[in-house]
């Protein structure tokens, strides 16, 4: 159900609102206010999907009550009803927040669609903040080892800006974690952040995966396709695993850049794109440099700033800490109470040779938790996260 509140002197224009708004769909639960006053007062006490209010009112007038709503509850959507002496009033109201404004009297077909995208704009508002607390909490940075404590203060310098970041590190290790930590602490957290696994890509597609094609640019282009670049315009892309990138591909990927601009395959028309790039890979570019692997002019465009994640074995007093995160995050997922590590059982976790990093270690605590007792002992561990 969407809570809609009309606030409008007019009675007769009120009963008409109300009207239109609840035979269109059953849905829609509307609420009224004769004046501005009383209307903030339901606003302050209640949850409202959508505000239609009116510009010239006694007590308190429209565009006061829109200011007001933004200090208080800025989620909520505005559609401003205007008079005809108040088309310039009403178009100003935008500038302060408002998401359209309807002429008096209201055009039914426009009253329906403008009610309908608003609301739908306030649904996607409100699922972009689920989520971004969903991806807040898949994303926490657990440890405070030195090796922790030197990321976490990069990430607090480098984040703010535009910088390219390359991230090191062996598999398992939380590359893509601190792309994340990098993107939410950043001034693009509220644009997309866009994945691309370039290892898990076929080279003849990877162009297109990331430049988007034409229709006809290759057999199975049977429509235009927009690309993982400008899917991320305005926010962050994250090219994991960049190492496995193609020559070509590579080429690419400097030219966007260098020019901050794509075409995509089969295009020679230029698309402005502004992304932060960060980048990852668990290979020795250097290396790869020498071998002729990859380009040494898109490794110094990427290398602004270096983060190399450590391995776990290198930072195994994190290891209490990461297994009290695992339990709590795995219990939550599984809807039971978290279960208790022994400090015997902890000590002999911290002994263990972690080839896969922190991704094994999350993977043994599920297994423990599973397959273990009701308090996690030594025992367990020497049953059930034996290699």
């Amino acid at each position: 159900m969407s809570r809609i509140l009309v606030i409008e002197d007019e009675a007769s224009i009120r009963r008409v609102l109300i009207k239109i708004l609840t035979e269109e769909n059953k849905n829609y639960t509307v609420e009224e206010a004769e004046d501005g006053l009383s209307g903030m007062e339901k606003i302050k006490n209640e949850d409202y999907d959508l505000v239609l209010c009116d510009i010239k009112m006694p007590k308190m007038d429209g565009v006061e009550v829109l200011e007001a709503t933004k200090k208080v509850k800025p989620e909520i959507p505005f559609v401003m009803i205007s008079g005809h002496g108040d088309i310039e009033t009403a178009v100003n109201t935008m500038k302060i927040g408002a998401f359209d404004y309807i002429s008096k009297p209201p055009d039914l077909n426009r009253l329906l669609n403008t009610v309908r995208i608003a609301l739908d704009r306030k649904e996607l508002v409100t699922e972009n903040k689920r989520l971004k607390k969903k991806v807040g909490k898949n994303y926490k940075m657990v440890g405070e080892s030195e090796e922790i404590k030197q990321i976490k203060n990069i990430i607090e310098k480098v984040a703010p800006t535009d910088a390219r970041v390359l991230i090191t590190g062996d598999n398992g290790t939380g590359k893509e974690l601190v792309a994340h930590w990098i993107h939410q602490k950043s001034e693009r957290s509220k644009g997309p952040m866009i994945e691309v696994n370039c290892a898990a890509i076929p080279s003849e597609l990877i162009e297109s995966e990331l430049f988007g094609h034409v229709k006809g640019a290759f057999t199975s282009a049977n429509k235009d396709r927009a690309g993982k670049f400008e899917a991320a315009n305005g926010g962050t892309i994250f090219l994991d695993e960049i190492g496995d990138m193609s020559l070509s591909a590579q080429a690419k990927v400097l030219r966007a850049l260098q020019e901050k601009k794509i075409s995509r395959v089969g295009s020679d028309k230029d698309i402005k794109v502004d992304v932060r790039v960060i980048a990852a890979t668990n290979k020795n570019l250097s290396e790869e440099i020498k071998g002729k692997k990859f380009r040494e002019d898109l490794y110094h465009r990427l290398a602004v700033i270096l983060i190399d994640v450590p391995e776990l074995n290198e930072r195994r007093n994190d290891i209490p800490l990461l297994v009290k995160h695992f339990a709590e995050k795995i219990a939550e997922e599984q809807g039971t109470p978290a279960k208790e590590f022994s400090e015997k059982a902890l000590t002999l976790l911290q002994e263990y040779d972690w080839t896969g990093n922190i991704r094994e270690l999350r993977n043994v605590v599920e297994r423990l938790i599973i397959l273990g007792g009701k308090k996690i002992e030594e025992q367990d561990v020497k049953l059930f996260a034996s290699k």
